[in-house]
């Protein structure tokens, strides 16, 4: 397999289904559907950037997706918008920066909701298993404090790597966390929506410094043990080129920046639009809080003790906020960091396996 290859390519390798569709409000998402010939429906998200890929790069025997179809599950993977497979609107254009105008408040209250209404109107389905990871866990708090109404409509839900508080988060983020608003205003000014879009350029960089036998491949390699927490034994080098070709992959800059602000503020809130914004878009100088009281769904979080983003504290934190927590599941090792759950050489045993058994007692 070319590990430089693009992901359409990636998934129809494995003979699955690339669907598109346009919701009510203009936004147009694209997901991947893994069927099997028992019928349950499964909604997944995870992280910041590329949303599907993630479980696509790894071999079809291990990624999770693969190992829930194969277990009788309907598959159902979608893109956050943003990112380079759901950047598309009946009207707006990502060129303009009105497209970019939202964080992962917009993806929790809209996207999300939209999405498990999509999956159980195109499968017949009453309720889906929902598994996040990182951002996929966000906005799934999000939307049970906004919309408690779907908590009928998911059986069961699997925490990767949870992220609600960041007071105790490590690394780069800790050092910009600081500055974010100011660089945000910044890049709204100069007509900058998106964070770190994916480029010719950015590729033609990754394909060179990046790649297994590059003589820097080493420093690319640390520079994501840097952003994720140490474990430098679980993804391997050479796997290295097949990541970083499709990461990352564009979200706004006001949804990295929310996250920054968790860090500053130490609660779960709302996007923080400074006073005069909060006035308008809250009536009141704050955000609100989200209320992690009334994700009611059984809810499993499974969490490393080395991830720098979903530090074990905060993990405890969310845990205590639970009120059904069915499940709080630490990696059965030493070291393992926030990107391990989705591309982990080990994750299969150390963390897929116990997702399967926890969804099928839903």
């Amino acid at each position: 397999m070319d590990k430089w290859q693009k992901y359409g390519n990636l998934i129809n390798r494995y003979r699955r289904n690339v669907n598109e569709c346009t919701m009510e409000y203009g936004r147009i998402f694209s997901f991947s559907f893994y069927e099997n010939k028992i019928v349950k429906a499964m909604e997944r998200r995870d992280r910041p950037g590329d949303r599907e890929r993630q479980q696509t790069q790894r071999k079809a025997t291990k990624a999770l997706a693969y190992k829930l179809a194969d277990a009788g599950y309907d598959v159902w993977l979608s893109n956050m918008r943003g990112n380079t497979y759901s950047r598309n609107h009946v009207e707006l254009d990502p060129e303009d920066i009105s497209f970019w105008q939202f964080s992962w408040d917009e993806l929790a209250y809209y996207d999300v909701p939209a999405s498990i209404d999509y999956v159980l109107g195109m499968t017949g389905a009453e309720a889906v298993y929902y598994a996040g990871w990182s951002m996929g866990t966000t906005v799934f708090w999000a939307m049970m404090s906004e919309k408690p109404e779907y908590n009928e409509k998911v059986r069961a839900m699997a925490a990767m790597a949870p992220v609600a508080f960041m007071n105790n988060a490590e690394g780069p983020i800790m050092a910009l966390a600081p500055y974010s608003d100011d660089l945000d205003f910044m890049a709204t000014l100069l007509g900058v929506g998106e964070f770190l879009p994916s480029s010719d350029l950015l590729d033609h960089f990754v394909e060179t410094y990046c790649d297994s036998e590059a003589v820097t491949a080493e420093v690319c390699y640390n520079f994501l043990l840097l952003l994720a927490g140490p474990d430098p034994d679980e993804i391997p080098k050479d796997f290295l080129p097949i990541i970083l070709a499709h990461t990352p992959a564009g979200a706004s800059v006001h949804t990295v920046n929310h996250y920054a602000q968790l860090v500053m503020s130490g609660v779960f809130d709302k996007y923080d639009y400074g006073l005069i914004g909060n006035l308008n878009h809250y009536g009141q100088n704050t955000p609100p809080l989200f209320n992690l009281s009334r994700v009611a769904a059984p809810v499993g979080l499974f969490w490393g003790s080395t991830d720098w983003l979903a530090d074990p504290t905060d993990v405890a934190r969310l845990a205590e906020g639970l009120p059904n927590l069915a499940l709080n599941h630490k990696v059965d090792k030493e070291e393992f960091n926030h990107l391990d759950f989705g591309w982990g050489i080990h994750a299969d045993e150390l963390v897929y396996r116990h997702i399967l058994d926890f969804f099928a007692n839903y």
